[in-house]
């Protein structure tokens, strides 16, 4: 893995007993696998359907970005509109830009769902920062395997 690796974390204001934890987690992963606190950028925006937009501004100086946020289904249509344009949009600003950009986003039913999967049996925030790091080496062997112009 290249040195001075440089990771943008862009996390949801919303459901914040939720996104702080996954939040917390991720940073936390970060740091354990040699991450240096300075070369870790993190933004908060009010919540997931606005995640996309600030991802993409962050690939500008970053190896990986990682949005976090989480959307709980209520009542109405307003989770089926929020959580497609986010991982609509997340996934979009990774093709823009060839940089990983990690979806860390949790749809659930219940904030009880969405509790167990941050800090529970199943840290996602674990997963979105380890799966950054991956998707960096990936991005490098791929670079490396193309061809030189001759």
């Amino acid at each position: 893995m290249k040195k001075d690796i440089r990771i943008g974390i862009v996390a949801a204001e919303f459901n914040p007993s939720v996104v702080d934890k996954l939040l917390a987690s991720a940073h936390k992963t970060l740091l354990d696998k040699g991450i240096t606190e300075s070369n870790i950028t993190t933004l908060r925006v009010p919540g997931a359907f606005e995640l996309p937009l600030v991802a993409q501004q962050l690939t500008d100086h970053h190896d990986a970005v990682i949005a976090l946020g989480v959307v709980i289904r209520g009542e109405t249509a307003h989770f089926d509109y929020v959580s497609s344009a986010c991982a609509h949009g997340v996934m979009q600003a990774g093709l823009n830009t060839d940089v990983p950009v990690i979806f860390g986003v949790l749809t659930t039913d219940t904030v009880e769902q969405a509790m167990a999967r941050a800090g529970g049996k199943s840290d996602k925030g674990v997963d979105a920062a380890q799966a950054a790091l991956d998707m960096i080496n990936i991005m490098q062997a791929c670079s490396e395997s193309e061809p030189k112009d001759e």
